[in-house]
C-alpha cells in the first residue's frame, strides 16, 4: 500500500471551513484534538527539514568537501524512501500504523544526527539515506492513521492540515534555515529537528495506540468496518512486491554511486544497477508507463517527469547562487520561499469545478511554465542578469507544478477501480520517487564531470572567483527537455471509458 504525499493534498480544501466542521465533532475536538496535533505537527517538522536541507546543503558540502557529490546527497533520501514507502505499507496493513510510524521516526531522526555531525561526505550521505528510509516509512503510516482514526467526514479535514502543514515551512523553512545556518551552523538544521518532535510523538502515540494499532478488524471512528474478504492474504507481506521494493532501491543506489564515481570500473556498479531496476519498474509501475500508453500509464510516467525535472533543477538553485553571485545562504533560500504560495495556487486552480473540462489542457500550460522556470533561472550565471530573475521565475514554475502534481492524483483516481487504487497510487509514488532520484544522479554526474566539485575550494565572491557556469548549465539544461517530454506527455493522458 502507498499513498500520495504530502503535496498532493488539495491545498484549497485548508482554506474551506466546511471541511474542518462537520457534524458534531471536529479535528481540533476534544476526542482528536492530541491526535491532529501530534501528527500535523510531525508532518510540519518533517516538511521543515525537507525545504530547509536545500538551503544548508551548499555549506554543509562545501565544509565536507563533497561539492562533487552534492546530487548523491539529495538523491540518496528519495533512493531509500522508495523501499521505506513499500515496507510501511503492508506492516500498517498487517499490524498497524504504529510500529511503521515510531519505526520511521526514530529512523528519520538517527539520519539527521548521522549528517548533522558527518565529518566526512560519505557519513553525510548515508545520513541521508537513513533519513530517506524513515521519511517514506512515516508519511504512508501517517496516511494509514487518518484511514483508521477519523471518521470518513474529518478526513478532507485533516488531509487540508497535511497540506497547510506543508505551505507553510516551504515559504518560511528556506530563510529559517539560512538564518540558523549563518548564525549558528548548518549542522543545527539537521541535529535540533530530533529534539523537536519528541512533543509531538508523546501527544500522538497513545491516541493512535487506542485508535488505530492492530490489523484491520473494526474501524476507525463512528462506525465498524466491514471486514475484510481474504483476511489469509494479509496474513504475512507480500515478499514479490518486497523484493521489487529493495531491487528498485538497490538498482538506483548503484546507479546513483556509479554516476558520482566517473572512472571506467564505475561500469560494473552501473551495469549492476539497471539489471536490478529494470524488472523491479517493470514489476512495480502500470504496464505500457515508459512507452506513455495513453490513460493510466502516461498519468504515471507525467508525474515522473514533472517532479524528477523541478528537484533536479530546484536542487542545485542554492548552490548556484551561493557560489557563483556571492549570495548568502539566506539570500539565497529566498530563492526558494516562493514556491509554497505560488504551488498552493496552481493547486487551487485546478481544484475549481470550472476547470474540469480543461484540465489536461491546464496541465500542458503547467509543464511549459515549468520548462520555462527551469531554462530561465541559471540566466543568472550571466553577470548581467540580476539575482531576482530566480525567485520569479521560480514562483511561474511552482505555479505550473501545483497545476501538475495536484491533477495527477485526480486523474488516478479517476482512472483507477476500486480495488485497484491502493496498488496505483503506490505506482505514483513509485514513479516520483525514482525519478527524482535519477535525475538527480545524473544531473550531480554531469555536474562532477564538467568541474562542479571546484566550486567549494574557492572564496565566493560577487565576482564569481570560483566559476564554473558550464557544470550548471549541464544540470539546468537536461531537466529542461526532461519537462518538455513531459509536455507532450500531458496530451496521452485522456482516457474516455477505460478504467485500471
Amino acid at each position: 500500500m502507498a499513498v500520495p504525499g504530502p503535496r498532493d493534498v488539495d491545498v484549497a480544501q485548508a482554506t474551506d471551513p466546511s471541511v474542518v466542521v462537520d457534524g458534531e465533532e471536529r479535528v481540533l475536538g476534544r476526542s482528536y484534538r492530541a491526535l491532529s496535533v501530534g501528527i500535523v505537527s510531525v508532518v510540519l517538522l518533517i516538511a521543515f527539514e525537507a525545504t530547509a536541507v536545500g538551503t544548508a546543503m551548499p555549506v554543509a558540502a562545501r565544509e565536507l568537501d563533497g561539492i562533487s557529490a552534492y546530487g548523491f546527497a539529495f538523491s540518496a533520501y528519495f533512493t531509500t524512501s522508495l523501499f521505506g514507502m513499500v515496507l510501511a505499507g503492508q506492516w500498517s496493513d498487517l499490524r498497524g500504523p504504529l510500529g511503521s510510524l515510531t519505526t520511521g521516526i526514530g529512523a528519520f531522526a538517527v539520519g539527521l544526527l548521522l549528517s548533522g555531525t558527518a565529518g566526512v561526505m560519505g557519513l553525510f550521505v548515508l545520513g541521508r539515506a537513513v533519513q530517506g528510509l524513515g521519511g517514506g516509512m512515516v508519511i504512508v503510516a501517517l496516511y494509514v492513521v487518518v484511514g483508521r482514526a477519523y471518521p470518513e467526514r474529518l478526513q478532507p479535514a485533516i488531509m487540508a492540515a497535511f497540506a497547510a502543514g506543508w505551505v507553510l515551512p516551504t515559504v518560511v523553512g528556506p530563510l529559517a534555515a539560512g538564518a540558523v545556518t549563518e548564525h549558528l551552523g548548518w549542522r543545527w538544521v539537521f541535529v535540533g529537528i530530533p529534539v523537536l518532535v519528541v512533543l509531538p510523538l508523546v501527544l500522538a502515540l497513545p491516541q493512535i495506540r487506542r485508535r488505530a494499532s492492530g490489523p484491520v478488524e473494526g474501524s476507525a471512528g463512528e462506525s465498524a468496518r466491514e471486514p475484510t474478504e481474504a483476511p489469509a492474504a494479509a496474513v504475512s507481506f507480500d515478499r514479490r512486491r518486497i523484493r521489487l521494493a529493495f531491487g528498485i532501491s538497490l538498482g538506483a543506489g548503484l546507479l546513483q554511486y556509479a554516476a558520482q564515481d566517473l572512472r571506467w570500473l564505475s561500469l560494473v556498479p552501473a551495469l549492476a544497477g539497471v539489471g536490478l531496476l529494470v524488472p523491479a519498474v517493470l514489476g512495480l509501475l502500470p504496464r505500457g508507463t515508459y512507452r506513455a500508453v495513453r490513460g493510466l500509464p502516461s498519468v504515471v510516467l507525467l508525474r515522473g517527469l514533472a517532479a524528477g525535472a523541478f528537484v533536479g533543477a530546484e536542487a542545485f538553485m542554492p548552490l548556484m547562487l551561493v557560489t557563483q553571485r556571492g549570495l548568502s545562504p539566506t539570500q539565497a533560500g529566498f530563492s526558494l520561499a516562493v514556491s509554497g504560495g505560488s504551488w498552493a495556487l496552481g493547486s487551487w486552480v485546478q481544484s475549481r469545478a470550472r476547470v474540469e473540462p480543461y484540465r489536461e489542457r491546464l496541465m500542458t500550460v503547467g509543464m511549459v511554465l515549468v520548462a520555462v522556470a527551469i531554462a530561465v533561472v541559471p540566466s543568472v550565471l550571466i553577470e548581467t542578469v540580476p539575482v531576482w530573475t530566480v525567485p520569479v521565475a521560480w514562483a511561474f514554475g511552482c505555479f505550473g507544478m501545483g497545476l501538475v502534481i495536484s491533477s495527477t492524483s485526480v486523474l488516478l483516481l479517476k482512472l483507477s477501480v476500486p480495488d485497484q487504487a491502493g496498488t496505483n497510487s503506490a505506482a505514483l509514488q513509485i514513479s516520483d520517487g525514482l525519478s527524482n532520484a535519477l535525475l538527480l544522479a545524473a544531473g550531480g554526474a554531469a555536474f562532477a564531470a564538467l568541474g562542479g566539485g571546484a566550486v567549494g575550494h574557492a572564496a565566493t565572491t560577487a565576482a564569481g572567483a570560483a566559476s564554473h557556469p558550464e557544470a550548471f548549465a549541464a544540470v539546468f539544461l537536461p531537466m529542461v527537455g526532461v519537462a518538455l517530454v513531459g509536455a507532450w506527455v500531458t496530451t496521452r493522458l485522456r482516457v474516455d471509458t477505460e478504467r485500471y
